[in-house]
């Protein structure tokens, strides 16, 4: 962007120095700061020089990434912060309960200012130097920040040549504008924070849950210790297809994202081809990439944060982080217990809006203990903890022991699928309390030492045969070994040598126990059964293993010879296709020896989209759902 050479003598009688500028601030007056590494430097220095002829200002700001010497105990009787986000450098004054913490949903924000319920006396902002047509770019923060100098009674604008010009919706005209300070300075930066493994094993199953063509969402959070894992989902994506970006926060791990090639944008449903965000926080390098590159679309927070708008995209995938969930769903992500730590953010927003986009996937993020070892899955949230998302709007959860698809299901069902991807250290003990809580029935408790996670509800279903029987079909139970070893014992040599790829029929009591002693999440069972005089008789067995890596689970299923060639391993698969869909499970992988057409039939007609390759007589197969 060629800037206006003579815009400062153009515009001489708009210019003041920073200290003659800040004059312009009074006692009482409610003062506005710019966003993140966008926040004008120069003004908030001479702001702080002029406290001793101020008193009672207070300040307004979404989060700052400076030093915010304005909290310093000693500027107690000029200034006063409230903040809608509570960043790094101010969470003492927080902490300390100096501070105002007004917990607010990003989208709602501009609406404060353009309402009047917030009136802004002052906005402190930092722009570009003007084009010949004396418009004016917010560059790398335009978020919240467009909306208050809309709104201010009096804009003072910091004019620094080395911040970017931005394209999308990022203009401001200088006559919008009533006191230009020029200052030609480094603007601040975001240093990338090495993560921990447990943040990269979330990050990378996370990644997982990305399908092709999606749409996705990078949240500002980060949880002490593990720094912001959504930004570390980033680099796992560069083998994905077609991928658009929506976000409010871009950071430098875009940038490999993008020259990967997996960025295009293609499918997204608006704004296609275009990086959408309000916002990025990071170094030289990502604010040079940003320039004036028409890949990119600045907008302000009340488009980027429309949950509608957001809502629109196909695939919208959203990353969030959580500080603590309760086994009921409900998740606090803006304090620890009782103590403010950060913000609502976007979450919600993007929240939501995932959560009605066709295909949507809304993701939260967190390890699943703090730093000194306690669960931040919980049977209670912790006394004072916030409830940031409903339980009855949460969808999926990561931890670095898996994925927990909540949405839609019984408190029995959340229950075991929140502790199954708990720290196994305290998986137990949370197993104990929600039988305390009636949260689950008795019968869930330990299996000898094993804990055992069964969603009965959505697993079971049943068949009908043209011949009238009915068959029920329900998850494995560790009360099944007899029968899972009569079922066994029975089969043809040729049906298990299908099914085991093995002609040995011999199986050890380990073997059959590793059949009924299953997490159902990762390692579901699922068995049809008929009544019999002793009870039930199993007579079908179908079972996948997740491969947390891919999203893809491994399938298999194996039928009493006398009950086979009557349609109920096509039923079978179905309903474990249906039980994968539901925690999220991308699609199924399976092994199938070149004699066994049975197996090849319901695989090539199950409807899915299916590869398969074969070497040493076995096929490999691939369904995607």
């Amino acid at each position: 962007m060629k800037y206006d050479e003579n815009w400062q003598e153009r515009y001489k009688d708009m210019i003041q120095t920073p200290k003659m500028a800040l004059t312009s601030v009074r006692s009482g007056h409610r003062v506005f700061l710019g966003t993140g590494c966008g926040e004008p430097t120069v003004l908030v220095e001479a702001l702080v020089k002029s406290a001793a002829n101020l008193a009672d200002v207070e300040i307004i700001q979404l989060l700052t990434k400076g030093d915010a010497p304005y909290v310093d105990k000693k500027y107690a009787e000029s200034f006063k912060v409230n903040s809608f986000f509570i960043s790094h450098n101010v969470r003492e004054v927080f902490q300390e309960g100096r501070g105002d913490y007004t917990p607010i949903l990003m989208s709602d924000i501009p609406r404060l200012f353009d309402s009047g319920q917030l009136p802004l006396d002052v906005a402190l902002i930092q722009v570009t130097p003007p084009d010949a047509r004396g418009k004016m770019s917010l560059g790398i923060s335009v978020d919240i920040v467009k909306s208050a100098a809309e709104n201010a009674s009096l804009v003072i604008a910091q004019v620094n040549p080395q911040m970017p010009w931005t394209r999308g919706d990022s203009l401001i005209d200088i006559y919008d504008l009533d006191i230009l300070v020029p200052a030609d300075v480094p603007l601040l930066g975001q240093d990338g924070r090495s993560l921990n493994d447990v943040s990269l094993k979330i990050a990378q199953l996370a990644a997982a849950l990305v399908p092709d063509g999606a749409t996705v969402e990078f949240g500002l959070g980060r949880v002490p210790g593990f720094g912001r894992i959504p930004q570390a989902v980033i680099p796992f994506l560069k083998e994905k297809i077609d991928l658009g970006i929506h976000s409010e926060l871009i950071t430098d791990e875009i940038i490999e994202l993008v020259e990967s090639g997996a960025v295009t944008g293609a499918k997204k449903s608006t704004d296609r081809g275009k990086i959408v965000a309000s916002f990025c926080m990071g170094s030289k390098k990502l604010y040079d990439y940003v320039n004036d590159n028409p890949l990119f679309s600045f907008r302000p927070t009340q488009y980027v944060n429309d949950s509608n708008v957001i809502g629109k995209q196909n695939r919208m995938v959203t990353f969030n982080m959580a500080l603590e969930i309760d086994l009921t769903g409900q998740v606090c992500s803006d304090s620890e217990e009782g103590i403010f730590y950060s913000g609502i953010g976007g979450q919600v927003d993007f929240n939501r809006g995932a959560a009605i986009s066709k295909g949507g996937r809304p993701i939260l993020l967190m390890p699943s203990t703090t730093e000194n070892g306690k669960s931040r899955i919980v049977s209670r949230l912790s006394p004072g903890s916030g409830v940031v998302i409903s339980r009855g709007t949460v969808h999926y959860v990561v931890t670095e022991n898996g994925v927990a698809y909540l949405h839609g299901k019984s408190v029995q069902d959340r229950t075991l699928a929140l502790i199954s991807i708990a720290h196994p250290d305290h998986r137990e003990e949370l197993l104990r309390e929600a039988i305390k809580a009636k949260y689950i029935r008795q019968e869930f408790a330990e299996v000898e030492g094993k804990f055992i996670v069964a969603r009965q509800d959505y697993m079971k279903t049943s068949y009908l045969l043209n011949n009238g029987t009915q068959i029920l079909f329900r998850p494995v139970h560790p009360t099944d070994e007899p029968r899972m070893r009569d079922l066994l014992y029975d089969l043809s040599m040729e049906t298990v040598y299908y099914r085991f790829m093995s002609h040995n029929q011999r199986f050890g009591q380990r073997q059959i126990q590793n059949f009924v002693y299953v997490d159902h999440r990762k390692d579901v069972a699922i068995v049809g059964t008929l009544p019999a005089a002793h009870g039930e008789e199993i007579i079908a067995v179908g079972r996948y293993f997740l491969d947390e890596r891919s999203n893809r689970a491994e399938v298999a299923f194996v039928i009493r010879d006398e009950w086979q060639n009557l349609g109920v391993g096509t039923f079978l698969f179905k309903h474990l296709q249906n039980i994968a869909k539901a925690s999220g499970i991308s699609g199924f992988t399976a092994e199938v020896l070149r004699n066994n057409k049975r197996m090849q039939a319901i695989f090539n007609h199950s409807g899915l989209k299916v590869k398969s390759i074969i070497e040493e007589d076995v096929f490999s197969y691939i369904m995607d759902f």
